[in-house]
């Protein structure tokens, strides 16, 4: 349907489009659903079998599922800070400088800042989104 990105073309959004786009999202959610069970059959079949979190696999005629295990390690933001600050250990904690929207809307409404002088500072994000729902 969707021809050649150099090409320009004239494109028409029909009634029969509109249904075969909603059509597939509906189907789409129904996969997802599905497919968020049969995980979830695959896991408990794994934790009984392999124990949890533990990786595994297993081999059926044409197919094999396997199970990996991830593990990722964070500090904990507020209590790291709270106890490298109580050992003076300040070089270990980095200070990011942010904007508050909330502080510099309240000083342009009290005009101690005058919008036009961080007006050339905002950016604007733009996100497109379709959606299509059965009227």
């Amino acid at each position: 349907m969707v021809e050649n990105k150099n090409e320009v073309k004239a494109y028409s959004i029909t009634e029969k489009l509109l249904a075969r786009y909603y059509h597939l999202n509906e189907l789409e959610k129904d996969i997802e659903k599905e497919m968020k069970e049969i995980k979830k059959v695959f896991h408990l079949y794994f934790d009984e079998i392999n124990g949890q979190n533990e990786k595994g696999e297993f081999i059926l005629g044409d197919y094999k599922v396997q199970r990996q295990i991830r593990t990722s390690e964070n500090y904990d933001e507020e209590k790291t800070v709270l106890r490298l600050e109580k050992k003076n250990l300040n070089d270990c904690i980095r200070v990011v400088k942010k904007p508050d929207i909330q502080k510099i809307e309240a000083a342009i409404t009290l005009g101690i800042l005058d919008l036009n002088d961080i007006e050339d500072c905002k950016t604007q994000k733009i996100a497109k989104a379709i959606t299509v729902r059965k009227v």
